[in-house]
Formats: C-alpha cells, structure tokens, sequence
C-alpha cells in the first residue's frame, strides 16, 4: 500500500507591539465635565502603564512545518502540542478584546443623555444598526457592500476606551482624532495584534479619513442613524429635537445618504405638521 504524506503547517503569526499605551483608568459616566476635560486633554494620561495584562508573547516566532507519514505515525507531540498552546493564546486575547468591547453595550450616547433622553441608545446600538443599514442597502457601482459593513462595525470602536467624544465637550478634532488612535492602538495590542487587528486600524483609518467610496457611504449611514434616531426620539417622548436635523443639512455625499434622509424628513415635516393641526 502506498504512503500518503501530509504536510501540517503551524502558522504562529510574528508580532512586534508598537502601541502607545492608554491610561489604565478613564472617568465614569457620573464624572463632572470639569474632570472629563482634563482626562481628554492630559497627553501624559496616555503614557502611564496599562493595567491590563496582554496575554500574549512578543518574542518572534517563525512559521514551523511538521510532515508526518500515515498510517504509520501520528503527528509529533510537540507539534500538536505548540499548535494547542497558539489555540489557547489566541482564544485568551479574543476574550480579553471582547471584554474591552463590553462599555460600547453600555457607554449611552452622549447627544441623548445631553437632552435628557430616558433609555438612550448606547454606542453599540448605533452601530448595529448602521451595519444593518450596510447590510440591506442595494447593489452600487463601484461599492464593497461587506467592506461597509465592516467600517460600520470598526468606526466608533475606539470609544470603547475614550467614551463618546461630542462637540459639546469642546475637544479639538485633531486632538480627538489623537486619542482615539491611541485608543484603538491599545485594543489591537489587547488583541495581540495581526492581521485581524492590522483590519481592525485600517478599516477605522479609512472612515475618519474618509478615504474611500464605502467610506463615503458609511458616514452618510453615520449621519442618518443619527437622524432616524433623533424622529424615533421625538415621537417616542413627544420631543423636537432640531439640533441634530440642523447638524446634519447638507452633509451628505452620496444619493443613497441624501435619500434615505430626506425620507426621515419628509417624515418628520409630516409630524410636525400633524401636531400643528
């Protein structure tokens, strides 16, 4: 009987961390705004050492082959047994990331909590459903549909750490831009980085640069959960909630952005007109 001969591979990606550190603590959601401003604006906050302990191994590691001849031999041991190590490194560094992600279940929306919406949104269902929004929209010449979706899942993933930055708390975009790059720089050291993670920072770099056609969508999507949020919030508490109808005029760059707003509108003009007669 012939042998067969098989080759198992053991891919052990090399990772080399070069990420800033965040700081290991950041205000609670009850903190004053005095002491959220200091937290934002301390560049020195982002140099202390984190608390969290990165579970993974930062020494190089090389790509390793095991042949092996059947029926005759069983894979080496040592083999089998690195490859059941790498399992469970990785698994603890997914863990560890998902973990991190839990405050975008929990950290509210600040324009809701702001206008003393009760039970608002959290970052988390912004999210989601803009990756629905992805998800359901047509076909479009030119478009990554599942690119999309995955930019509206990564784009406000850094507030998992820094929280939800808004205009009112009067921070510089550059200065925003700096600290949620140091933010998502510490969740993919958390992941252990790799190509995941290498995804994870491009996929957010190319929708705060808005450097590409599904970028482009993403915002727009961005905008319009926010404004379809906004009417959902209005007939819910009986509110009028122009601020984020006036923030958004204008702004949207492609046609499925300027339709799907301009059908919230004509929605909410609808209303409004109800309720003056």
């Amino acid at each position: 009987m012939l042998q067969q001969t098989h080759l198992f591979s053991i891919k052990i990606h090399t990772f080399k961390p070069n990420y800033s550190s965040m700081a290991a603590a950041k205000p609670s959601a009850s903190s004053s705004p005095h002491a959220l401003h200091r937290y934002l604006t301390n560049p020195q906050s982002l140099h202390r050492s984190s608390s969290l302990k990165l579970p993974f191994n930062s020494h190089d590691r090389k790509l390793r082959s095991v042949r092996c001849q059947t029926p005759e031999f069983e894979p080496k041991r040592s083999a089998v047994s690195s490859d059941v190590t790498e399992t469970t490194s990785s698994s603890s560094s997914s863990i560890d990331f998902l973990t991190l992600c839990h405050s975008l279940k929990t950290t509210k929306r600040k324009g809701w909590v702001n206008h003393d919406i009760k039970g608002p949104e959290s970052i988390a269902d912004h999210m989601y459903r803009m990756a629905i929004m992805a998800l359901i929209v047509g076909d479009l010449p030119g478009i990554n549909r599942d690119r999309c979706i995955k930019i509206a899942i990564v784009h406000d993933i850094a507030e998992a750490i820094v929280g939800d930055i808004t205009p009112s708390d009067g921070v510089p975009k550059v200065e925003k831009t700096r600290l949620e790059q140091a933010a998502l720089n510490e969740m993919c050291n958390v992941l252990g980085g790799g190509m995941r993670a290498e995804e994870i920072q491009e996929l957010w770099r190319e929708y705060e640069d808005n450097a590409s056609l599904e970028a482009n969508l993403v915002k727009d999507f961005d905008k319009v959960e926010m404004i379809l949020q906004a009417l959902e919030y209005e007939t819910e508490h009986d509110r009028v909630l122009d601020e984020f109808f006036l923030s958004t005029a204008g702004k949207f760059q492609t046609d499925i952005g300027k339709s799907w707003a301009a059908e919230i509108i004509a929605r909410r003009n609808s209303r409004l007109a109800k309720k003056l007669n």
